[in-house]
């Protein structure tokens, strides 16, 4: 019988190192670089062309994540491209929050089985027509904090987030073996016109000591902001839309990135929404002329947005151009993907350019998801706001001889109630008001339970009252989203100025931080509040009833015909602010995910105003995102928008 030969010990390890300079090779292979020799990327060494597009995880929930990256993949994007909102995951100083649809990771793994290539934005401040541009609004508790500078309060917050959220995506940089292959430094900071280098020197020296060297940094900036927002150091890419001349804006870009890949990292497929304007729209035709203009110039490109998604909840910003813009709860933006999900005639226009291009993955996309109609149904008025006042605020309120603001007694989002009484009787009518526009954002003013009006900031800044002495004299401060662009100061909220009653400054405030998410979630599902309600004509009142889907799910869209204006919770999901009376946007999307099948499903509304005679509201199967019903108001708006032009301005 033979002898076994054992194995060579000095073959074993000559093929264990051989292994070892494989696996080493191959991890170098992976490299995502800038060749300016000739003008372009190399990835993995080989000549690469991103085509991009903008999708933000925290608009879309999660769910829905792998189907809205699929789709972007069969359009033949090889790259998705989102921010990171640090508000979203850092509520509270040192409290983080990354499960559900806060988990970053779980999106960067959708989209590498989708095949996409990561460009990430995180911030720290974003934009994105999200909430106080992403920046937690718990900064502004230190009143003189100036963001987005060399502030030393605020680099210490932000070295202590980036200090959590950089060290998470290390390991999915491109060549660490992840995805992502580019990362933005700030956000299109040259328009915020503080032209701080120290500031941007800091964040470039933090993101290179917590992810190396070899991750591509970058910055981008509309044309005009180019001058404060480049940095020596980091590669400068520029954003424009399909009305801007392609020729001439790389040809600036080229006077500060002489060598290297054009990039546009903001090309606009549509535009977003404010309050009481149209709903913007783009042409397919025009936007996907510009993009085969770019790609014929050897650009890479992003598409901004691909799919836009809803401001759910509280979570919209606001602009400052010329008077407070607060954006609508739909995101839609015009983009090649609907806001529920379905591609458009962009799409396919847009897939149609890319093609002559590069490759597109085989297979037709996703037919459109299936849509439900439902209604009308009646809607039971549950009670006005001030009588939940005890279940709205358990702990009571906080008192103070001045009213303070939200950031002052932590209140973020929402609604905040002020309370005083009045020190003697008012037989004529009497003005009240907010000096220097104190009101931010709506204030909604009851005497005696008895609704008198609105003040709005920029807009209608008086009332008048007559009431007794001992009166009582509720506000209802509405937060309608914290800055997101074109402001160098801090959006604080609630009552910035003591109001005045005729020449009399009001003093001895009770102020209640009101938990209406709390209230929608547990208390009124325990129907706690069991007692018989004083029917109201108008003012803030919660409405609600129930239903049963005996049909099959599919997405629908709110309408709330002859409403005002409020907040909508779907089994305890909110799904966001509705404005009917001023519009564009009538209906609010209804993914079905939030539905329940035969059985009983429960829609809350807060209105803040007036309903119809007989409060109804309907589920439709199309949205109506363009139809401004209401345009009484308009007349301080008339010397302006017929001039204004959105797409002139970066600002994301």
């Amino acid at each position: 019988m033979a002898a076994k030969m054992l194995p060579d010990p000095t073959s074993l390890l000559l093929r264990l190192v051989m292994l070892l300079l494989l696996l080493r090779s191959q991890a170098e292979a992976r490299s995502f670089v800038v060749d300016r020799q000739h003008d372009r990327f190399l990835l993995n060494g080989v000549p690469f062309r991103y085509v991009s597009g903008s999708l933000h995880y925290f608009r879309v929930p999660r769910v829905l994540w792998a189907d809205r990256l699929l789709k972007m993949h069969l359009s033949g994007l090889n790259a998705v491209q989102f921010y990171v909102p640090w508000n979203y995951h850092e509520p509270e100083p040192g409290i983080y929050n990354f499960d559900g649809s806060r988990d970053l990771i779980a999106f960067l793994n959708e989209a590498a089985r989708a095949n996409l290539l990561v460009i990430l934005r995180p911030g720290p401040y974003i934009c994105a027509e999200w909430e106080m541009g992403g920046l937690p609004s718990w900064l502004l508790r230190k009143p003189n904090i100036h963001l987005r500078s060399s502030d030393p309060d605020f680099l210490a917050a932000v070295d202590s987030w980036f200090k959590v959220l950089l060290p998470k995506i290390y390991p999915y940089l491109y060549h660490n073996g992840g995805n992502i292959i580019s990362i933005q430094v700030e956000n299109e900071y040259g328009s915020y016109r503080a032209c701080d280098f120290e500031y941007m020197r800091h964040l470039a020296g933090l993101f290179r000591a917590l992810l190396g060297d070899k991750i591509l940094l970058f910055t981008t900036d509309g044309p005009q902001g180019l001058k404060c927002g480049s940095l020596q150091g980091l590669y400068t890419t520029i954003d424009f839309g399909p009305a801007d001349n392609v020729t001439r804006i790389f040809s600036l870009l080229r006077s500060y990135e002489p060598h290297g890949p054009l990039v546009n990292s903001e090309y606009y497929t549509g535009w977003l929404d404010y309050w009481g304007q149209n709903h913007s729209t783009r042409s397919s035709s025009a936007v996907a002329e510009g993009l085969e203009k770019m790609l014929t110039l050897g650009a890479s490109v992003n598409m901004y947005m691909f799919h836009g998604g809803t401001n759910f909840g509280y979570w919209n910003g606001a602009d400052e151009k010329g008077r407070f813009l607060p954006i609508t709860t739909s995101y839609d933006y015009d983009a090649p993907i609907s806001e529920a999900g379905d591609p458009t005639p962009k799409l396919f226009a847009l897939r149609s350019v890319i093609s002559k291009f590069q490759e597109i993955p085989l297979g037709p996309l996703p037919p459109p998801s299936p849509k439900m109609k439902l209604g009308p149904l009646a809607v039971n008025l549950d009670g006005n706001l001030l009588s939940f006042l005890d279940f709205l605020c358990p702990h009571g309120p906080i008192r103070s001889v001045l009213p303070l603001t939200f950031e002052a007694v932590k209140q973020d989002h929402g609604f905040m109630l002020y309370r005083t009484y009045l020190t003697y009787t008012i037989v004529e009518p009497t003005p009240f008001w907010v000096p220097n526009n104190g009101v931010h954002d709506r204030a909604y003013v009851m005497v005696d339970g008895i609704f008198k009006g609105v003040l709005e900031r920029n807009m209608k800044h008086e009332l008048y009252l007559t009431g007794k002495i001992g009166a009582k004299l509720d506000i209802l401060l509405e937060n309608m989203g914290r800055l997101s662009f074109g402001s160098n100061h801090s959006d604080f909220k609630g009552l910035l100025q003591p109001p005045l009653l005729g020449q009399t400054i009001l003093t001895e405030w009770l102020m209640f931080p009101l938990k209406v998410d709390k209230l929608v979630r547990w208390w009124f599902p325990l129907q706690l509040m069991k007692r018989a309600q004083p029917q109201v004509s108008s003012g803030p009142a919660f409405y609600s009833t129930t239903f049963q889907v005996l049909g099959k799910l599919g997405d629908t869209f709110l309408y709330l015909p002859g409403w005002t204006k409020g907040q909508v919770w779907i089994n305890g999901f909110n799904l966001g602010r509705y404005w009917t009376k001023r519009g564009p946007q009538q209906t609010l999307y209804v993914p079905r995910l939030l539905l329940f099948g035969r059985s009983i499903n429960k829609i809350t509304l807060l209105e803040l105003e007036s309903v119809p005679h007989e409060p109804k509201i309907q589920f439709l199967d199309k949205p109506i995102l363009n139809s401004t019903l209401h345009w009484g108001y308009t007349y301080f708006l008339s010397e302006t928008q017929n001039s204004y032009e959105p797409m002139e301005l970066s600002g994301h």
